[in-house]
């Protein structure tokens, strides 16, 4: 396989492309002005927990406490790539982790799971996390206006065919990759490589054919 990789830099934008057989199969690009914590991980603490809505806000060292619901506790589904669903969820809710505290938005609507979550009883809240608590969480959802970021519990690790996450038990395969014998081919191939209780992995539809 015949691989490039072109770097164009600029003062507003640096642009990577990468290239496989003279296709295009990645562009990434950064503009240093802009400050992004998309994919970050933090050790944070927990600043207050709101059963009504089946969240907690976490304090993550940023301007706004970062918004954790309760599915984003769970083990993902095994053949759940965290870059490929569709998150079908609301808005973080526009409160932060003082002001839950103190008793405001608790009548707020909660906000809707992810799909693939449908299948997964989502847990109490209160059971699982106490105010104070520290937490290792990634980001999901970059903060907007007024709104702090959404975070996740499950860290994953994206690479080009995989998906590495250290604190989850399963191979999975992409849903997007439909032979059966593919899956079945892609499954055996990492549970042999992946050493025991080295976390879990999903492989990315990309991998399809390898």
């Amino acid at each position: 396989m015949k691989r490039e990789i072109l770097i164009n830099g600029g003062r507003r934008e640096t642009r990577v492309a990468i290239i496989e057989d003279d296709r295009l199969v990645e562009l990434l690009y950064d503009r240093p002005d802009q400050r992004r914590s998309l994919g970050d991980i933090y050790l944070g603490r927990v600043d207050a927990v709101l059963p009504g809505i089946q969240a907690a806000f976490v304090d993550i060292g940023l301007e706004k406490s970062a918004f954790l619901h309760a599915s984003d506790l769970l083990e993902p589904e095994e053949d759940d790539d965290p870059d490929e669903r569709d998150e079908n969820v609301a808005d973080v809710p526009d409160i932060d982790g003082s002001e839950a505290a103190a008793g405001n938005g608790r009548d707020k609507a909660a906000p809707r799971q992810r799909e693939v979550d449908h299948r997964q009883a989502v847990p109490d809240i209160s059971e699982l996390l106490k105010k104070g608590q520290t937490i290792l969480v990634q980001v999901t959802k970059e903060p907007i206006s007024t709104k702090g970021s959404r975070v996740t519990a499950q860290i994953s690790l994206p690479g080009r065919f995989l998906v590495y996450m250290p604190f989850a038990s399963r191979v999975g395969v992409s849903r997007k990759i439909e032979s059966r014998e593919a899956r079945s081919k892609l499954r055996e191939m990492v549970r042999k490589a992946l050493p025991e209780d080295a976390g879990g992995v999903i492989v990315r539809t990309v991998a399809e054919g390898v």
